[in-house]
């Protein structure tokens, strides 16, 4: 099934039912005042998070969606039968705005979360409720009131722990296919990946993460140039980015450094928050190159793109706030085992880290740790 991230839909609540206008009619009971009831509500629309849908396809060919209109009153004292509301099933990571206002109406960040995105109207009243002292006969009633509709605009944005950028054949779904069951396409040809893919990262019974492989960036993504700047915002959900660098091009003209310095820059250019996520540096393809040539060229893309970090070589201790380097063969899976140990060490120590400070802060609302860990700075 094709990845569908995006919809456009309409929603209405059903309309109110009419209160009723009635009278008492019972053998030896003249005048017996008024009976009429009120109007049933109408159905709601609701949004619900559900973990078992991966796409927006359905919304994708039917596009409204209307709840059913409340009964009417009746005599009796009778009350109008309320309409079932309608629920709409969306993958978790759902994004959901209104289409006039761009206000955001929900964001479906938990399986099971119910979000009310059309209100149904309120039933009218009967003439029970006029009835006073001054007033034994009312006729008065009010009619139902109408439903809300609106329409909305569905995003889907991908809720992995770890993201992969890069420009486009950089190898992203070779390491996804590498580290998971994930099977994204891959060729010797760009843009071979047209839609996010999630792939599983499991590491033992209790332990896992997901990977998501985002379609390659290229110079200007976030004015709208490629195919990745659809894509950004998946990004965005991510807690941990990295930064696949392909060291090993077909083009050996190929600027290699300047083509993750301008990712960098388009990073930034999108969204500033995105640009400072902890994100990693991991120059792949070593298979293709000899042991020498191999250190010349990472000698050469390090020094070009300003890198001052410890080498992985170096004995050092990794700590959470140092940016990372590996160097991994993602066809080999040289280097791959590695550099998922080291994502799920971090992934479990942010995770830990976390608790401890809501721990903490028990009355305050957190968003977890915020830590600038960007492996290089654009100029």
């Amino acid at each position: 099934m094709k990845f569908i991230d995006e919809a456009k839909i309409e929603v209405s609540g059903g309309r109110g039912g009419n209160g009723a206008a009635s009278f008492r009619r019972e053998k030896f009971v003249p005048r017996g005042g008024p009976d009429g009831g009120d109007g049933g509500r109408g159905g709601s629309v609701f949004a619900v998070a559900d973990e078992n849908v991966n796409t927006l396809v359905e919304y994708r060919f039917v596009k409204k969606y209307q709840a059913k209109n409340g009964e009417k009153g009746h005599g009796s004292d009778r009350y109008g039968a309320g309409a079932d509301d309608i629920e709409l099933h969306m993958p978790v990571g759902t994004l959901i705005r209104d289409a006039d206002t761009d206000e955001i109406v929900a964001d479906l960040t938990y399986h099971g979360q119910r979000v009310c995105v059309a209100k149904g109207g309120k039933g009218g009243l009967g003439n029970i409720h006029f009835k006073s002292s001054v007033n034994r006969a009312p006729k008065q009633f009010t009619n139902g009131e109408e439903g809300e509709a609106r329409t909305l605009l569905l995003e889907l944005k991908v809720l992995a722990d770890v993201g992969l950028l890069g420009m486009p054949n950089a190898g992203k779904s070779t390491l996804i296919r590498a580290v998971s069951a994930a099977r994204p396409k891959v060729a010797d040809y760009p843009f071979t990946t047209l839609h996010p893919n999630l792939g599983v990262v499991r590491m033992d019974e209790n332990n896992s993460f997901v990977m998501a492989d985002i379609p390659g960036l290229i110079e200007g993504a976030a004015e709208g140039a490629g195919l990745g700047h659809r894509f950004l915002k998946h990004l965005s959900r991510t807690g941990l980015l990295l930064h696949v660098v392909d060291l090993a091009p077909f083009d050996e003209t190929t600027d290699t450094a300047a083509e993750a310095l301008a990712i960098i820059n388009e990073l930034r250019k999108y969204d500033e928050e995105l640009y400072g996520k902890p994100r990693w540096l991991v120059l792949n393809k070593l298979d293709m190159l000899d042991e020498a040539e191999a250190q010349r060229r990472t000698a050469d893309f390090l020094a070009a793109i300003g890198w001052d970090y410890p080498l992985p070589d170096d004995r050092y201790e990794f700590d959470m706030e140092t940016p990372r380097l590996f160097k991994i063969s993602a066809l080999t899976h040289d280097g791959t085992q590695e550099l998922v140990q080291q994502i799920n060490q971090y992934l479990n120590e942010k995770r830990h880290l976390q608790a401890q400070e809501q721990a903490q802060q028990p009355a305050a609302e957190t968003d977890g740790i915020q830590t600038d860990m960007s492996v290089f700075k654009a100029e």
